[in-house]
């Protein structure tokens, strides 16, 4: 019985990564957000919403890094956000060249949308699938990946190879041993929640004490 050539296995594994690889982009990704929020957001904007939802302390470079773009460009995305009212930006002390980013209630809203709908759609598509299989292909990809990312990155760098999908189980964060960029900046689980409730209930107390004065002047 003839061996196989390694080469076309190679070729063969490299070849359906890609494809699925550009169906989750195309069809997960760009196509759920163009239904749910239409021209309003390019995805590449979600990404970094998504991003500053995630975690806190960001520079331009930092967010250059994760869009894959220049400073200028990752500049122009911050501003342009912040005009359209869904993102909020501070400037960071003492240390200027950090941005203290946070979304507004329409870009918390946007990012909710967009993954209530995704996860309907994947959902659907993910019964078809033994969960045990869903999870063996999971991790190898991730053994992949780790090996590929060991073999031509430096530890010191920040690694945002993750994207938009963080997982506190990482195996490219744990057997390529890359500095995480999410563990450095993660926003602890519920703290964005009680920021937005804290400041829904600051608002409520000045309409509360706004409706008293208008109370005790009639």
């Amino acid at each position: 019985m003839a061996t196989r050539d390694p080469s076309d296995l190679i070729q063969e594994f490299l070849g359906s990564a890609h494809i699925f690889s550009a169906t989750v982009r195309s069809v997960v990704e760009e196509r759920v957000l163009a239904d749910v929020i239409g021209d309003r957001l390019t995805f590449s904007q979600y990404k970094l919403l998504r991003l500053v939802s995630r975690t806190d302390g960001h520079s331009i470079g930092q967010v250059a890094s994760f869009l894959g773009v220049s400073d200028a460009a990752a500049s122009k995305a911050v501003q342009k956000l912040v005009r359209s009212r869904l993102l909020n930006r501070a400037e960071g002390k003492p240390d200027r060249r950090t941005m203290h980013l946070s979304l507004t209630r329409l870009g918390r809203r946007w990012v909710e949308d967009y993954e209530e709908a995704r996860n309907k759609k994947m959902a659907g598509i993910f019964e078809a699938f033994p969960a045990d299989e869903l999870r063996r292909a999971a991790e190898l990809l991730d053994r992949l990946s780790a090996s590929l990312v060991s073999h031509g990155a430096n530890p010191e760098e920040l690694c945002l190879q993750c994207g938009i999908y963080f997982r506190n189980k990482c195996l490219v964060r744990q057997l390529a041993n890359r500095n995480c960029f999410y563990a450095r900046h993660l926003i602890p689980a519920g703290a964005a929640a009680d920021a937005g409730n804290g400041a829904k209930s600051k608002r409520a107390g000045k309409g509360l004490r706004g409706r008293r004065s208008s109370g005790r002047g009639a």
